[in-house]
């Protein structure tokens, strides 16, 4: 196989769509939005990705059928918008595969017609968030569209996030920027700790806004009922002199 090998899967007729980019990473925030939208609005694969970059292994269905590991792009009509939303199951294992694995996402965006792309993610604060005060955090390849995302509710804090954005939400700013790709990421706060469906609602509460589309919410926030009990648990181990977060053993079934 080569280092980077693109499954046609579909071709469908498309009017300026975006591009939406949720791959794993902080909270899951960014692909746990993705994977809403696909739930949602019924997501029609169009676009496997498979690389030498992700880890050498499959994933096993339902009836046993290994599939090699992959990204995937689906086209999703939202309200009548067309958007094309990347997810998976990894990002690359090294920063050479990082570069070379957003660019040929970035063709296969363009080669759908798109100009515009939202890269969702999250920041980690080190700490549970109380209140459920959950604020999305904004960067941008053109200053000009700062305006109409503070309206949406995004912020934008001088140096923050500490030490920039990585991966691929990172470089598909960075490398769309120099294709001339109206781009923007969209960071929902979160504790670090543990897979975050309300990071995930306020991202996608200010991407709805953004995008002019409506969003049922109802899935997402079952998903984080079934988290307020472990957020229970955490906060007792914290108040009872427990030794603060619990260890990567007791969190291993998260998520």
């Amino acid at each position: 196989m080569d280092h980077i090998d693109t499954e046609v899967v579909a071709d469908p007729d498309l009017a300026d769509p975006v591009f939406i980019e949720g791959l794993p990473g902080v909270g899951h925030v960014g692909k746990l939005v993705a994977e809403h939208l696909l739930e949602e609005f019924d997501g029609d694969l169009v676009r496997r990705v498979y690389t030498t970059d992700f880890p050498p292994q499959v994933t096993v269905d339902d009836d046993g059928v290994a599939e090699l590991t992959h990204a995937q792009f689906h086209h999703v009509e939202a309200d009548g918008r067309d958007l094309i939303v990347l997810t998976g199951d990894h990002q690359a294992a090294s920063n050479e595969g990082h570069y070379t694995l957003t660019a040929e996402f970035l063709d296969i965006a363009e080669e759908f017609g798109c100009e515009r792309a939202f890269a969702l993610g999250g920041v980690p604060t080190g700490e549970l968030i109380e209140d459920d005060e959950y604020d999305v955090l904004g960067a941008l390849t053109e200053a000009a569209d700062r305006e109409a995302f503070e309206e949406a509710g995004v912020q934008f804090r001088e140096d923050e996030p500490a030490g920039g954005i990585v991966g691929v939400s990172g470089l598909v700013l960075g490398l769309g920027r120099r294709r001339g790709l109206g781009a923007a990421c969209l960071m929902g706060e979160t504790s670090g700790y543990l897979v975050d469906p309300k990071s995930a609602q306020a991202v996608l509460e200010v991407l709805q806004s953004l995008l002019d589309v409506e969003v049922d919410f109802s899935n997402l926030e079952e998903r984080a009922e079934e988290m307020e009990e472990v957020v229970g648990k955490i906060r007792e181990m914290q108040g009872g002199g427990g030794g603060g977060m619990p260890g990567d053993d007791e969190l291993r079934y998260i998520g």
